[in-house]
């Protein structure tokens, strides 16, 4: 194989085998050396390699075009390179030497960015805009990155900035020892990948894959293990097609002018793309883990953003595309993805609304959550799958406006549609329709509110706590004005699936009767109906019966299977002292709950939040399961 010097295959209309087998002997052991450089993992990495060049020859009418081949070959393997790594985080390989040990500790210590930045102007022949197109900065920032890594690395090892050339030589050593599989195989192994991509028989391609572990088989049976050596098959005459590897590039990623298109009024530009391999990985408070996927077999992310106009509040887009090995891998993927956003787990966030958006993809829905920490922030999370690709394209903006959703439709759909040419997306794109749906089931209790529904109440910066549901043995959302009981009979009809919970904010300063609870019950629908009514009626007559209290009724909706009020009511508890709160009941089908809530002087929700608090409570309601017989 090649040395770290560059062959120069610019120009050269490689096109037959003789070919590309110059180039897999030339590039190979140089791109080994730049990825184990990476990543301080030589396993990884030529596996990785290998994999890489499998995807030139299946691509190799495209790839023998450019201008520079490596190029293309480079980034696949950094990023399956890194992607392996990162789901080895305890490797540490104890055979390397002290001195490899310290190099690759070094190079450790430098952001992703850095790393490539430097492994770019001393492994490989690039100029400083090819660099920065590379690592996916503008060039003045890709220079301040490279010089950054630099000094650092230099100041790890206690050298000169000139002497860091010589700092390779040791891992060129360690990657020389290393035998490649011969390059037969390897185009043997990039037809197949070819035909997987073109037969019905990709997806039992894929399962042998997983299951076998078989990466690449000669005709003869044998095949190259992970050291690069060859071992016996089991099944001498047996052959076993390698399971296809799925590439993302950059064009397929959203563009400024799209992003501008869509939302309009800034002047949106790329602030970077990458892997997403770079510290967490985490976009959000919401996004729990790095990947959706994690046994994907790419992903690529990219950062938009805009200089605020005057009174422009600051705001952000992201995209984020992941490729699984299969569609079912990729509907658990966006199964994933979803959950971390309907079920957000983040202190403060709060849920505002869920569409479903029709035309886009093989699925694809809109969430919008505000985060009321400072800076407060407004969400807008397009999530949508298309065959064996999930990406997210989401706004955030540090404002509390209403976010515009059809513009963000647009954008997923335009996502979408980077990725719906590629030869494992599914649906494509028409028009993006909006259609408003019940929040997704999450937690425990999907038929109840969480947290994430909570709206913040004023002066307090603590999060909402639930208790978690508990059999209604009581009922603390009743009043004395209605007394209403979720538990044994009602009008001889047994209550089942009858929970209740509370919502309190610890160590806030609040008395101790400030609060939210939630109770809900099943009945059949006639006695349903009734216990709605009975509770409307008691609370009708009760400033009558009771002269302490004042009753308003707020809000009321009905129809065929939905019923809700909601009330204000104030109760005087003493001569000096009175109560003000808020109480609801609804039903929705043979489900009904009772929602309350005790605010304080210093403590309470905006103007119509609890009511809109209601009507998702209702959206809700209708999970819980119908009457046991």
């Amino acid at each position: 194989m090649g040395g770290v010097a560059t062959l120069a295959y610019r120009g050269l209309a490689m096109r037959d085998p003789d070919e590309f087998d110059a180039f897999y002997r030339d590039a190979g052991e140089r791109l080994l050396l730049q990825t184990y450089a990476l990543t301080g993992d030589l396993t990884a990495a030529r596996g990785a390699v290998r994999d890489s060049f499998i995807v030139a020859w299946h691509h190799w009418r495209k790839v023998a075009r450019l201008d520079d081949p490596e190029a293309f070959v480079r980034p696949h393997a950094w990023r399956h390179a890194q992607r392996r790594h990162t789901a080895r985080l305890a490797f540490r390989d104890k055979s390397t030497t002290p001195e490899v040990r310290a190099i690759l500790d070094a190079l450790a210590k430098l952001s992703v960015t850095q790393r490539k930045a430097l492994l770019l102007t001393q492994l490989a022949a690039v100029s400083m805009p090819e660099m920065a197109r590379e690592v996916g900065l503008p060039l003045e920032d890709a220079e301040r990155e490279l010089q950054t890594g630099a000094s650092q690395f230099a100041l790890a090892r206690e050298i000169a900035a000139a002497d860091i050339p010589l700092q390779f030589e040791p891992l060129a050593q360690v990657v020389a020892e290393v035998r490649f599989p011969r390059a037969p195989i390897v185009r043997r192994a990039g037809a197949a990948r070819r035909r997987t991509h073109t037969t019905v028989g990709v997806v039992g391609a894929v399962a042998a894959f997983l299951l076998t572990g078989s990466l690449i088989t000669d005709a003869t049976g044998v095949h190259p293990n992970l050291d690069f050596e060859q071992t016996t098959a089991v099944e001498p005459h047996r052959t076993m097609d390698p399971a296809p590897e799925i590439v993302l590039t950059e064009d397929t990623l959203l563009s400024a002018d799209q992003v501008s298109a869509t939302l309009p009024g800034r002047a949106w530009t790329v602030r970077r793309t990458g892997d997403s391999s770079e510290g967490s990985g985490l976009l959000t408070s919401c996004q729990l883990e790095r990947y959706s996927d994690p046994r994907g077999t790419a992903a690529l992310v990219r950062t938009f953003g805009a200089t605020p106009r005057k009174n422009q509040p600051k705001a952000t887009v992201f995209q984020l595309t992941e490729a699984s090995a299969s569609p079912r891998a990729a509907r658990k993927s966006y199964r994933t993805a979803m959950g971390w956003y309907a079920g957000c787990a983040a202190e403060r966030v709060q849920l505002l609304s869920t569409r479903r958006v029709d035309g886009v993809g093989d699925q694809a829905m809109l969430l919008v959550l505000r985060a009321w920490n400072e800076p407060v922030e407004t969400m807008t999370v397009g999530i949508a799958r298309t065959g064996q690709f999930v990406t997210t394209a989401m706004s955030v903006v540090r404002n509390t406006q209403q976010p515009d959703a059809r513009g963000a439709a647009r954008l997923l759909g335009d996502a979408v549609a980077g990725l719906c040419t590629l030869p494992d997306a599914g649906g494509c794109v028409a028009r993006p329709q909006l259609t408003a749906v019940p929040p997704l089931p999450t937690g425990k209790a999907p038929a109840m509110l969480s947290e994430l529904d909570l709206p913040p109440v004023t002066g307090i910066d603590k999060p909402w706590i639930g208790t978690p549901p508990e059999r209604a043995a009581t009922n603390l959302a009743a009043t004395r004005c209605d007394g209403a009981v979720f538990a044994g009979k009602f009008e001889g009809k047994t209550f089942s699936n009858n929970f209740t919970r509370t919502f309190v904010i610890p160590k806030a300063g609040l008395p101790d009767r400030f609060g939210l609870t939630e109770t809900v019950g099943s009945l059949p629908t006639k006695r349903a109906v009734a216990f709605v009514e009975r509770i409307r009626n008691r609370l009708a007559t009760c400033a009558e019966k009771d002269l302490g209290t004042d009753v308003t009724r707020v809000s009321h909706r009905d129809g065929k299977n939905i019923d809700v009020t909601v009330w204000q009511l104030t109760t005087e508890i003493s001569d000096n002292d009175s109560v003000s709160y808020a109480m609801a009941v609804l039903r929705s089908g043979t489900s009904v709950a009772q929602v309350g809530f005790v605010p304080s002087d210093d403590a309470r929700m905006a103007d119509g939040a609890f009511v809109d608090l209601v009507f998702r409570a209702l959206d809700r309601l209708g999970r819980l399961p119908k009457p046991k017989a």
